[in-house]
């Protein structure tokens, strides 16, 4: 689902901007850039997880969206709204996630199977909401930008999944199951940059479980690069 998502993003963004480009050379106006699509991609972890997690390995995240800007009167502010998608991956090193069980509290266990790699990964449905700064308003492919923000977001679905080796053969296994994971989730967002590049970070303001099912402190975080224009 990973890699649909963002290939088609990707496509949509490529094609738009080819569009964009071709139609700006045959006229002598064009309108403003608005940032109304963002394409994310950055490193992610948790913060608040007990010693008794055992995080490894890198852990990835990706998001598409696309928003539409409503300037602020003729200042160099704006403000944006939109809707996409944002996945996590967050990888376990010699340790599972037991979602068989009938406990109501989410187990994490030694891992006996050898997996090769081990993650855990959550897809939301976003609604981003953005205060954003431009220097150069009438085009916003160049200059320095600069925003603050806020996402809401719907879980659509939560899995985990180990790849390893048996007999020779590639063996992957996958449960997916929402039962111990909040369904609704918040983070704070920033992102400052130049041009069509930006350095984004987000983090969540509620906790990542749902209270009684597992611990109450976990509160996901991203880093990364974020990509606009259009």
């Amino acid at each position: 689902m990973t890699k649909h998502f963002l290939g088609t993003i990707i496509l949509i963004f490529i094609f738009s901007f080819s569009i964009t480009a071709q139609t700006n050379s045959k006229t002598a106006y064009s309108t403003p850039s608005r940032d109304n699509v963002m394409l994310q991609i950055g490193y992610t972890n948790w913060s608040g997880a007990p010693d008794s997690i055992k995080i490894g390995g890198i852990g990835r995240a990706f998001g598409g969206y696309i928003t539409y800007d409503f300037p602020i009167s003729k200042s160099n502010f704006s403000f944006a709204a939109g809707l996409g998608a944002g996945i996590s991956n967050i990888y376990l090193k010699d340790q599972v996630i037991n979602r068989k069980d009938s406990s109501t509290q989410i187990l994490f266990e030694p891992e006996t199977t050898n997996y090769k790699k081990y993650k855990l990964t959550n897809t939301y449905i976003e609604v981003p909401f953005e205060l954003r700064y431009f220097s150069d308003k009438d085009d916003r492919n160049k200059g320095v930008k600069a925003a603050l923000g806020l996402k809401v977001g719907a879980l659509v679905s939560s899995y985990t999944k180990g790849k390893y080796v048996f007999n020779e053969k590639p063996i992957i296994d996958k449960i997916s199951t929402k039962r111990y994971m909040e369904t609704m989730h918040y983070a704070a967002t920033a992102r400052i940059g130049y041009g069509n590049f930006s350095l984004y970070g987000q983090y969540s303001i509620g906790g990542l479980f749902k209270t009684g099912n597992g611990p109450e402190n976990v509160r996901p975080y991203q880093i990364g690069l974020c990509l606009s224009g259009l």
